[in-house]
């Protein structure tokens, strides 16, 4: 069952599924690596602040909202 990045602890790893986002985030994020079927792991998610996860050997940081956008089971 898919669920938004955001709600991923810290060290849990999903699946990207898919981008509820406009044209213009949705491109963004794919250029980031986050594609459909990318395995990421969270690496730092507090509750507050930025969402943290390693996708293809980077980290990169994602806003609280734009993680919630992301969607992976």
């Amino acid at each position: 069952m898919a669920k938004p990045l955001v709600q991923l602890r810290p060290g849990e790893e999903g699946t990207v599924v898919s981008i509820a986002a406009g044209r213009g985030l949705y491109r963004r994020l794919l250029e980031l690596g986050l594609t459909p079927n990318a395995r990421v792991k969270v690496v730092h998610n507090d509750g507050w602040g930025p969402v943290v996860v390693e996708i293809r050997g980077a980290r990169i940081a994602l806003g609280r909202g734009v993680a919630a956008k992301v969607l992976v089971s």
